[in-house]
């Protein structure tokens, strides 16, 4: 599908994989409508910080992906559909599972229904790794049983069967891409890589953290997006569910050792009780198949193995650093 002359849907426009996937987009050519989450504020999210020459040639549709009269309206005159709006924090999950059951999957009905209705012509879903909790086996492909091993990812797994349903159903030209623990610019304090960044840049002695054993397979940001991009071009990937991933795994206790060394620190790190999730809930190991969007796209990961990996991690630690970045997260806060 050439995206040349369609106009595209962001949805999660505002926030960290939409907002770089929406500049990419826009940086192409490409004629974008960015779904923000309505608030009083007026805020776009990460894209008040995009350059001037994209939030110009950028169309805002303030809203809510709960709300099927404004997601109607918002796609009523769109070709191609990037679903990437969701709730994604983790803890946040123990505490409030309503809200990522209306969000992740009455959202994304909402979505599927006006892409039905509206004909769109090709909708990319955006899952999660977390749907397959510990790996039964790897590398995971996307035959891997899906265990919902928090309300996150089970609202996920909802979600991606709603998007199948509707394939299934009613030949909705659905495609549903599974990014693995994508990591870059912009992310939020609850993930573990900006986490580790700030806390070394504010004191290494320090670090305080959840479970170190875990392992996951991290992604740019960029290499990500391209995913997306590539995904939605391919004709083949209709009514399929492709990984997303560097098909590289490493700990979280590696991952802190490999960014101290970049930021040329010596690190002491404390488990915190309340950084942990519940014993059974602890996804354990996430190492990605990344064959099928081999064979389905041309894409492939430019930050691979380890190499790649200090690469994009060197990107992040000198955008945390920054100042001006820094200053825009509450490091001394744990987020959840």
């Amino acid at each position: 599908m050439d995206l040349r002359n369609k106009k595209i849907l962001v949805t999660g426009a505002d926030g960290f994989i939409g907002s770089h996937l929406t500049e990419k987009l826009v940086e192409k050519g490409y004629k974008v409508k960015a779904f923000v989450f309505y608030n009083a504020f007026n805020s776009w999210g990460w894209l008040d910080h995009s350059p001037r020459q994209i939030r110009d040639n950028l169309e805002i549709f303030a809203g809510d992906i709960r709300d099927p009269f404004g997601v109607d309206n918002a796609v009523s005159d769109c070709d191609v559909i990037f679903h990437l709006a969701a709730l994604i924090a983790i803890p946040y999950s123990y505490h409030s599972p309503a809200t990522y059951v209306d969000t992740n999957i009455n959202g994304s009905l909402n979505i599927l229904q006006a892409a039905r209705k509206h004909n769109v012509e090709k909708l990319i879903h955006t899952s999660t790794s977390e749907v397959y909790g510990t790996a039964q086996f790897v590398p995971i492909t996307e035959d891997h049983p899906l265990s919902g091993q928090s309300p996150y990812s089970a609202s996920k797994i909802g979600a991606d069967q709603m998007a199948w349903s509707f394939y299934t159903s009613f030949d909705t030209p659905v495609a549903t891409i599974r990014p693995f623990n994508t990591y870059g610019p912009r992310q939020s304090l609850r993930a573990v890589i900006p986490t580790l960044i700030t806390q070394m840049a504010n004191d290494p002695s320090r670090i305080k953290l959840g479970s170190l054993t875990p392992t996951r397979d991290f992604n740019y940001v960029g290499d990500i997006t391209d995913a997306f991009i590539k995904v939605a071009e391919s004709y083949r990937t209709v009514g399929t569910v492709v990984n997303a991933g560097s098909n590289f795994e490493i700990s979280i206790a590696d991952t802190a050792q490999a960014i101290a060394e970049l930021m040329n620190v010596e690190i002491s790190i404390q488990s915190e009780s309340q950084r942990m999730r519940p014993e059974k809930s602890e996804v354990n190991r996430l190492w990605a198949d990344n064959s099928k969007i081999k064979a389905l796209t041309d894409w492939t990961p430019r930050y691979s193995g380890i190499e790649g990996f200090k690469k994009g991690l060197q990107h992040c630690i000198d955008w945390y650093k920054e100042p001006n970045h820094l200053k825009l997260f509450k490091t001394d806060q744990y987020n959840i």
